[in-house]
């Protein structure tokens, strides 16, 4: 099968670098890397121009949010799975891509598998700052302020078609919109895999500060409430905190 991974980025040249020899570097030898740039100019082209004999396509033009890149990304994917890696993540070593076709050769049936992520220091990658672990989704778990890893987060490309994609009217939590779409309400099958496979570098668009936290939670508690998802907002707060807190004494 070939797998198409999504990277969207801007005027992220200092950690992008990583990302890419991430992906160049994986075993599996049937892989699409796109590469979303939202017209950088910070000499992010001239990283990718050097990089092109490994990247299968790369756009650069001003979008519409992270979220509008990475569905121009979707659209251009022709990979049977597509994933998602953002600009300053990387894969923990080179057989996440051969683990994940495995996964959906194994079970035809499969839409969508995930693992485990770990967050680490923006300049000391070899510094585990939170270890993000997931477990088996079932029905609810959204409610408590769950959701799997996005960047972990692979799915065959007929969901996208059949389910549609980021909704743009969430500016930061688009990715927990889609990803409980599809799991909580159309009940894609899922399976979770107890591996880490991405390191994550803290600082990204989500928990760059509290500002944005506020405003990604008022997202998903929005996308709740339009999905017709029953929610308790104390108890979604008081489980998130207490599941993020854990995230810091597993590491």
């Amino acid at each position: 099968m070939k797998v198409s991974i999504i990277t969207v980025t801007y005027n992220c040249k200092s950690v992008l670098n990583d990302c890419l020899d991430s992906v160049a570097a994986q075993s599996y030898g049937n892989i699409e890397h796109i590469v979303i740039d939202g017209a950088s100019n910070d000499g992010t082209l001239s990283l990718l121009n050097s990089k092109r004999n490994n990247l299968a396509v790369v756009v650069s033009e001003p979008d519409d949010g992270i979220y509008d890149a990475m569905n121009k990304g979707i659209n251009l994917a022709k990979g049977d799975i597509v994933g998602f890696l953002n600009s300053d993540d990387f894969y923990i070593n080179d057989q996440v891509i051969s683990n994940v076709e495995k996964i959906f050769t194994d079970d035809p049936s499969l839409e969508a598998c995930y693992a485990d992520l770990i967050y680490v220091d923006r300049k000391n990658t070899s510094k585990t700052i939170r270890y993000f672990k997931s477990r088996e989704f079932v029905s609810g778990l959204f409610s408590r302020g769950w959701c799997p890893p996005h960047p972990t987060f692979f799915v065959r490309r007929s969901v996208y078609e059949k389910f549609g994609l980021f909704n743009l009217n969430y500016r930061i939590a688009s990715d927990v919109d889609l990803m409980m779409r599809f799991l909580e309400i159309y009940k894609i099958k899922t399976q979770y895999i107890p591996q880490t496979w991405v390191k994550m570098r803290l600082g990204g668009t989500t928990n760059r500060n509290l500002k944005n936290i506020w405003i990604q939670n008022q997202e998903i508690l929005s996308s709740f409430r339009k999905e017709g998802l029953h929610v308790n907002v104390i108890s979604f707060f008081i489980h998130k905190v207490i599941s993020r807190s854990m995230q810091f004494l597993k590491h």
